[in-house]
């Protein structure tokens, strides 16, 4: 079982961009310690509390302090942008870091109407057609085509569709690509986008059978109190993102409740329903049973959490209970065979 990170270069309260982008790089290269397979980072605009606006220089920065592990975006929010920007880009990455470079693709615009004003799009609303298009810019040279991406041609980088709907699933499976679900804040179809992503998969030149890929948060600390402690930074900025008020990652509370209110909190917990949280053996207990339940090829853990130590704690705590769980898989596995 692959286990990797992604990061949203979250900015914390009391701290700055600058300091946030250096988290990102410590974090990085701590996750590639632990044997962390991929490093995304997300495109997100006009969020005081997320500095990885601009994706694809992060992931070249990360790329450039770290030596194996892979790096990518999890994901480009591709409406936003012409895919040859995107194809020459990634194609730049992949020149300068070999075949280490991911390109996870989004439909959702990562900001509201005035961001994607802001971009300057046309408002095309033709995902599929990018993708094909961003697909043949990234593949084999093309004989008679008037527009080449160079860099890109022929770099093959490795493309992923993210969702967290049935619209994804399906198109995933219609490509043959690599899918990963959102369910770290978003799980309420994710059984049924697994189900239906594995069903209508056709095979691929990029892939001969699905790829299922579940991101998951983990807020893993030497106790159960204290992973729930860490965990009311994240209900907090979810509460936030409710009422539409942007703000930087808030520090953790005591008492949820008094902060967010029970009701809020309720609804919160729900988006946040496939996560881990506590010490070690209950975030082993939970991201067994999610493993167990949803069967992923590969699970995708974030640790948004305000203190960067704590943060790199939990990572650690996190790449140990995977790789207990992949060497138990393993077990079984033998066994069943024997």
């Amino acid at each position: 079982m692959q286990y990797s990170l992604l990061d949203l270069a979250p900015v914390p309260e009391g701290t700055d961009i600058p300091q946030a982008l250096k988290n990102t790089g410590d974090l990085a290269q701590h996750a590639e310690r632990l044997g962390y397979h991929r490093y995304w980072l997300a495109e997100h605009h006009n969020m005081p509390g997320i500095a990885s606006a601009a994706t694809s220089v992060l992931i070249g920065h990360v790329a450039g302090l770290t030596k194996t592990m892979r790096v990518g975006a999890g994901g480009i929010m591709l409406p936003n942008h012409a895919p040859l920007t995107i194809a020459e880009q990634f194609g730049t990455l992949a020149g300068l870091y070999g075949d280490r470079i991911d390109l996870g693709l989004g439909r959702a615009p990562g900001g509201d109407q005035a961001v994607y004003h802001a971009l300057r799009r046309a408002g095309s609303d033709d995902f599929p057609g990018d993708v094909a298009e961003l697909l043949g810019y990234l593949g084999d040279p093309r004989d008679g085509a008037a527009v080449r991406a160079l860099p890109g041609e022929g770099s093959h980088v490795p493309l992923w569709i993210l969702g967290s709907s049935l619209y994804g699933a399906q198109l995933a499976a219609h490509f043959g690509l690599p899918y990963a679900f959102a369910s770290h804040f978003a799980p309420d179809a994710l059984e049924q986008a697994a189900e239906i992503y594995r069903r209508t998969f056709k095979p691929s030149v990029y892939s001969e059978k699905p790829l299922f890929m579940l991101a998951a948060n983990v807020f893993a600390a030497d106790t159960d109190a204290e992973g729930a402690y860490l965990r009311t930074s994240m209900q907090q900025a979810f509460a936030r993102m409710r009422t539409g008020t942007r703000g930087k990652l808030p520090r953790p509370v005591e008492d949820i409740d008094a902060v967010i209110g029970a009701g809020v909190r309720r609804a919160v917990d729900q988006m946040m329903q496939v996560s881990a949280t506590g010490g070690r053996e209950k975030v082993r207990t939970e991201l067994a049973g999610l493993i167990e339940r949803y069967q992923p090829d590969e699970v995708i853990l974030t640790c948004q959490i305000h203190d960067p130590v704590a943060r790199k704690h939990s990572v650690a705590i996190a790449a140990e209970v995977m790789q207990e769980l992949g060497a138990d898989q393993s077990k079984h596995l033998v066994g069943a065979a024997s």
